[in-house]
């Protein structure tokens, strides 16, 4: 079978017999196009997987700001979670701290919409931009209060 329809048809074989020809250096049988579409995508999860810890991490700061009757340690919790997962996430993945606006901007946008699902507060609520830098966010001792 051909390695575009193996790709197409069964992607876990697929992944194996490519990996056996870069392994074995055989370069002109491997399929270079999709090889190089997955590598792309496992950066492009990365990135993902960054805005999604940031979405977490934004939601219960706004939770904690806008609801300070309610904190509680499962927020603060999930606040340190967050910011040692992204602290990792970012050890692991250097070349993501070029994207940390882009990422922090399309987190809170999400994060925005998700505090107002978990709060049933009013949008008009939450600052239309994120009101906290990354730096702050991360800081340990950084709790917005109200």
């Amino acid at each position: 079978m051909a390695a575009s329809q193996l790709y197409d048809q069964d992607f876990y074989a697929w992944a194996n017999e490519q990996a056996a020809l870069l392994r074995a250096g055989k370069l002109s049988e491997a399929d270079i196009e999709h090889i190089a579409e997955e590598v792309e995508s496992l950066g492009k999860t990365e990135k993902r997987e960054l805005v999604s810890r940031l979405i977490v991490l934004m939601v219960h700061l706004l939770k904690w700001r806008f609801q300070p009757s309610l904190r509680g340690r499962s927020w603060k919790l999930s606040v340190d979670e967050q910011r040692i997962a992204i602290d990792a996430h970012l050890a692991d993945n250097p070349s993501l701290k070029s994207v940390i606006a882009e990422a922090t901007a399309l987190a809170y946008r999400q994060a925005r919409i998700g505090a107002q699902r978990e709060t049933d507060l009013d949008a008009a609520v939450f600052p239309a931009q994120c009101p906290w830098t990354f730096e702050e966010m991360m800081a340990e001792d950084f709790w917005p209060e109200g």
